[in-house]
């Protein structure tokens, strides 16, 4: 039976988030699973007048390429990958597997040299995004869950609660979502206004973390429903060699099939010289490993939409849980002001809402998780 509420995230996705126009080149790409969710999109796509082409992934062919392919065809970078991309006005992904644990025997070697294979794909994406916006060359790109019985379970949801929960986290069930991810935008634009003219941001946690960002001169990006979906951050590139102290996350941090628990992480002069991890150790350091640029953040964001509330080992909603922070190991998006390049770009997250704060230039502006500005966002 049609869930109706894929008609409404489409609408939502295709018109607010990208805002597809007429004789747009769009590329949809999701797994088989998320099939109902691209023909939805499918349909919107032409609705708005754009030019649809749809690349369905299949997760079994991934697993056979990471056990069966040699080093050089790891390490290929796809033409036919690369070329939409560079190509394209619009970029659509829905995300959902029919099992996300798929890759978990995976070598982490070859996992690692995938990555690299993917580097200028990674690339020329954030390159284009970052262009100005009215440029034909700039790319609007979106990245949204389709629920699956894969991602329920990771959740400890069922299949019928986990699709409320990732409707209702993308404000879908409201009566008018488009204006509500407005609403949060005027107020996360607030807070970025703000940040914006720091120079150090100083994350504590009576867990374990107490860490110093430098930030001055990079600009936050105000993430109100436009890229991710659902969204609800604020986030910049942090200065790459202005980092320091430790972070202890309080969340698996997951990527290419791997649940990687209690990673703790210390940096000095911007670069991790110390990982731990309480399981897949040897995957993390792997992928710290795999290039120069691994190693260092290219990405540091407060998580702002209050209506997530609860981890599901899914990086989409938990980096947007209203109260934590995330940073990001790897890439970083040029149009923060970052230049950190790398083919890994992997979001972390840390609670601050039993006990974290976060300072500005030695001012506390968030508390247990809350902005101490009510004209922030709560």
């Amino acid at each position: 039976m049609h869930d109706q509420r894929l008609d409404r995230l489409a609408k939502v996705v295709v018109h607010y988030s990208v805002g597809v126009r007429k004789d747009d080149l769009v590329i949809i790409t999701g797994t088989t699973v998320t099939e109902p969710g691209l023909a939805a999109v499918y349909r919107e796509v032409l609705a708005a007048g754009g030019h649809p082409w749809v690349r369905i992934q299949s997760e079994r062919c991934k697993e056979i390429h990471l056990k069966h392919a040699s080093r050089a065809q790891l390490l290929h970078t796809s033409p036919f990958d690369k070329f939409p991309v560079t190509r394209a006005q619009v970029y659509i992904a829905l995300w959902g597997e029919e099992n996300t644990r798929n890759l978990s025997n995976a070598d982490p070697a070859k996992q690692a040299l995938a990555s690299q294979a993917r580097k200028p794909i990674l690339k020329a994406i954030m390159t284009r995004e970052a262009k100005r916006v009215g440029d034909p060359d700039r790319i609007r790109w979106v990245g949204t869950q389709y629920p699956t019985n894969a991602a329920a379970q990771d959740a400890e949801m069922s299949l019928t609660e986990y699709a409320d929960f990732v409707f209702a986290g993308g404000k879908l069930d409201e009566k008018d979502p488009v204006g509500a991810w407005k609403r949060l935008g005027v107020a996360q634009q607030r807070l970025a206004d703000f940040l914006g003219k720091g120079r150090e941001m100083h994350i504590r946690t009576p867990q374990g973390t107490d860490i110093r960002l430098g930030i001055r001169g990079r600009s936050w990006e105000n993430c109100c429903g436009h890229a991710n979906f659902p969204d609800g951050e604020v986030f910049t590139g942090p200065i790459e060699d202005a980092t320091e102290g430790v972070v202890k996350f309080s969340f698996p941090a997951v990527t290419s099939g791997r649940e990687v628990l209690d990673v703790r992480l210390v940096f000095k002069a911007g670069r991790v010289v110390e990982a731990s991890a309480g399981k897949n150790e040897d995957f993390l350091f792997k992928m710290l490993d795999q290039d120069k640029g691994a190693r260092t953040l290219g990405e540091l964001a407060l998580g702002t939409n209050y209506a997530i509330r609860r981890y599901t080992r899914n990086t989409l909603f938990d980096e947007k849980i209203g109260g934590t922070c995330h940073l990001a190991l790897g890439a970083a998006y040029p149009k923060t002001g970052g230049k950190n390049e790398s083919a890994l770009h992997w979001d972390m997250v840390c609670d601050l809402r039993r006990g974290g704060t976060v300072a500005v230039d030695g001012k506390v502006i968030s508390r247990n998780g809350k902005f101490l500005n009510a004209q922030w966002p709560r």
